[in-house]
């Protein structure tokens, strides 16, 4: 995979440690896969596409189905994360992560069911199993014809099927397709960090898909770029949103989690975003540590290991660190897509050179 430029290539500064990926498939086992839809124009059919599915496995694929440890948040709610009521009584899922568009919220959760009866024939054919797919979208109708509802099974089987550890792509793929942040060219992006706590090493990857913010609101390293970058302006109010997943290896519990996911608010905030009325700020944060067996089948019993919440801060910074650069890393990896809705306008990429001069010349 050709690996484009990303925020701290071209110079931009962040604190912390990443991992050797800065991604969030850093976080041991954790794999990510895409199904982007790039297609012009059919008349009669549809006005051009411009989506996808992202795919993120917290404990790969196995031969096994586990409860993934989970807590959620949102700053904003004007968006949707199915699952979301299972997580905040229950405090875990099952399955992956999926993030899509508004429209194709439906599908997703019905392929995805569709894979995990697939991929555990015998504990949905043997037991009285079920899922509840999480799945998570932003709205990108500005640069893709929402309405004709591209995102079909295969698109999703393909996302998961495909995915991987290790580096992964930026920008304009996956379910970040079609995206626009801060009125620049948006997308999926990722980053993470080490941490070092009570003598063991963990790991906390972030995953965002970044469709939020107007040119106003942006500002990088503090530094309010967009009252500088003022060309190509594309609405006259804050009209996105942005799903932000965020992995650790910590033996975190979900109240611990629940804290957790609630700190991307400040990380999207860093970038300038103050949540606006139309945008669905919504934060899911995981632990692939305590693996057990599914409800089904567990002991009456079980062990579990707890880091002991003293040690929270670190995880809050790293958290807060990994959202602000994910936020950057799909900008810089973006490319110029023209909408559809205007039809015509150019939604342009941001300028990385001219970013780097307004950020250092402040």
């Amino acid at each position: 995979m050709t690996q484009k430029p990303r925020a701290r290539d071209i110079g931009l500064k962040f604190s912390g440690m990443p991992g050797p990926y800065n991604a969030i498939t850093d976080v041991p086992g954790v794999t990510v896969g895409y199904s982007t839809i790039l297609e012009n124009p059919v008349e009669g059919v549809h006005k051009g596409l411009c989506t996808g599915v992202t795919a993120i496995i917290p404990r790969g694929v196995s031969g096994s189905i586990q409860p993934v440890w989970a807590g959620i948040d949102s700053f904003n709610g004007n968006g949707e994360f199915t699952g979301s009521h299972l997580i905040n009584d229950l405090g875990w899922f099952l399955g992956p992560v999926m993030i899509t568009n508004s429209h194709g919220v439906g599908m997703t959760s019905h392929a995805t069911v569709g894979w995990m009866i697939d991929r555990y024939k015998e504990i949905f054919n043997d037991d009285h199993m079920w899922c509840l797919p999480v799945v998570g979208e932003t709205y990108d109708g500005v640069l893709n014809d929402i309405n004709a509802r591209a995102v079909q099974e295969h698109h999703v089987l393909e996302a998961l099927n495909t995915a991987t550890g290790g580096p992964i792509a930026e920008g304009n793929v996956g379910g970040g397709t079609g995206m626009i942040a801060y009125e620049f060219k948006g997308g999926t992006g990722t980053a993470s960090r080490k941490i070092t706590v009570a003598g063991a090493d963990y790991t906390l990857g972030v995953m965002v898909q970044a469709n939020h913010g107007t040119r106003n609101w942006f500002e990088v390293s503090g530094v309010p770029v967009g009252h500088q970058m003022r060309e190509d302006m594309v609405f006259g109010h804050e009209q996105g949103s942005i799903i932000v997943v965020i992995a650790t290896d910590a033996p975190l519990m979900p109240h611990q989690l629940n804290r957790l996911a609630r700190r991307g608010s400040i990380g999207i905030g860093r970038n300038g975003s103050k949540g606006g009325h139309n945008s669905g700020d919504i934060f899911l944060a995981f632990s692939t540590a305590n693996g057990h067996d599914n409800p089904w089948r567990a002991p009456d019993v079980m062990k579990l290991e707890i880091l002991n919440d003293v040690h929270l801060d670190l995880f809050y910074e790293a958290a807060v660190q990994s959202v602000e650069e994910a936020v950057l890393n799909a900008m810089i990896a973006a490319e110029d897509r023209v909408a559809v809705k205007p039809a015509g306008k150019l939604v342009r990429a941001i300028d990385p050179v001219r970013l780097v001069e307004i950020v250092n010349g402040a």
